[in-house]
């Protein structure tokens, strides 16, 4: 499978692993990152979402976990491969049974969004067989710092639940950004962004496409630093 470039690093990728994808670059770029000194990414995949992030936070110390071993190999080669290497490490652990003495300022994932579907395709990264939302949530609440910040990037339709299940864990929505695949079209994903402090919500909107293959000037602009697309 031919590597996916981007600027600064290059993903290799594997039939065996979730590929490079659209949610996982708007997430990457998206993410409130200024400032965190420690980050975990739950389900890295190939890695691109920590390479992203390292690449936005040059000092950021990187910990990218997954519960598929394929994926942790993978994305730690690409890590090695990449200028940010020695901030980067890809371990293979099962977020239900994660547990940590560090604390994290951002925790970023872009999780199984399907409660079940009749496809085998992807099934540990596209269904929630193997982490729940209120999993996910619950043991991100324990494994953030007193300001640290969840980043997630979830089906439009799960956004509203989702955020009723972090309010029961006190993470609370700061930040909501709703993407549409195309103009006129409805309301595809949201990036949402949950802390500890209550805080005025800020709400933002982006479209990727004005025709098939034809990237808004927002989505050119937001990747600009990543993708090798000409406005």
């Amino acid at each position: 499978m031919k590597p996916f470039q981007f600027k600064e690093f290059s993903i290799l990728q594997s039939k065996n692993v979730f590929r490079v994808g659209t949610d996982g670059v708007l997430l990457g770029a998206s993410a409130k990152v200024d400032g965190a000194k420690n980050i975990l990414e739950v389900g890295t995949g190939s890695g691109l979402i920590s390479l992203m992030l390292a690449q936005r936070n040059r000092e950021a110390e990187i910990l990218a976990i997954d519960i598929n071993k394929d994926a942790t190999d993978l994305a730690q080669t690409n890590f090695q491969n990449s200028p940010f290497n020695e901030r980067l490490r890809s371990d293979h652990i099962d977020f239900k049974e994660f547990k940590s003495m560090e604390k994290f300022d951002l925790i970023v994932s872009n999780p199984p969004y399907f409660e079940e579907n009749p496809s085998n395709k992807d099934i540990l990264a596209r269904q929630q067989k193997e982490l729940s939302f209120k999993t996910l949530i619950k043991n991100s609440a324990a494994a953030l710092s007193e300001n640290g910040v969840l980043s997630v990037i979830i089906p439009f339709d799960a956004g509203e639940e989702f955020e009723n299940i972090a309010s029961e864990s006190n993470l609370f929505l700061q930040r909501k950004k709703i993407i549409y695949g195309m103009i006129h079209s409805k309301a595809k994903r949201v990036i949402s962004e949950f802390g500890f402090q209550k805080k005025e919500i800020t709400h933002s909107e982006l479209i990727i496409e004005k025709a098939p293959r034809i990237y808004t000037e927002q989505y050119l602009d937001l990747t600009k630093d990543f993708h090798h697309f000409s406005k």
